[in-house]
């Protein structure tokens, strides 16, 4: 069978993962309830994820849904069990899966570096155009405005080749 989930939520009393997915057999929209047991809010979120994806209950139905939401998912049910509110939860998991242009990526551990590279992997799929998507161009070209005058190097002038 397939499935096509639609939307992927989270409910706190009692904890539970909900999807919200359509049957392509029957083409009728239905809802899911996948229970969370044993999460405490020491638990590892991306262990929790992998666990819940690869269940096979719940695998059929979870083949379109990212490991990543999954675990920003299992991350709102952790701190909901910390004691924090929603909207403090959401902006700690917001400023955790979002990449500051400015930030420094070389200063970041092993860990941390995985983390921003998985959000960017993320990000890249949702934007990318298929072939098979309507608005598609296979050869797009671009002119970008100048907007300062470009500036010359002295290593690439043609003069300065005297040390080859």
């Amino acid at each position: 069978m397939t499935y096509t989930p639609k939307k992927c939520g989270v409910k706190f009393k009692p904890p539970a993962i909900i999807l919200i997915y359509e049957d392509e057999k029957t083409k009728k929209i239905r809802q899911r309830s996948m229970p969370v047991r044993n999460f405490s809010k020491f638990s590892d979120c991306s262990r929790a994820a992998e666990e819940l994806k690869n269940n096979p209950r719940h695998k059929p139905f979870l083949g379109g849904v990212s490991l990543q939401q999954l675990q920003k998912l299992y991350q709102l049910l952790r701190n909901s069990l910390s004691g924090l509110s929603l909207d403090r939860s959401l902006e700690i998991i917001h400023k955790e899966n979002t990449i500051d242009p400015e930030e420094d990526l070389n200063k970041l551990d092993d860990k941390e570096l995985d983390q921003k590279k998985k959000i960017m992997d993320e990000l890249f799929e949702k934007n990318r155009k298929k072939s098979d998507d309507p608005d598609f161009v296979y050869d797009v070209e671009v002119d970008f405005a100048q907007v300062e005058p470009i500036e010359s190097c002295g290593w690439d002038d043609e003069e300065t080749n005297e040390d080859f």
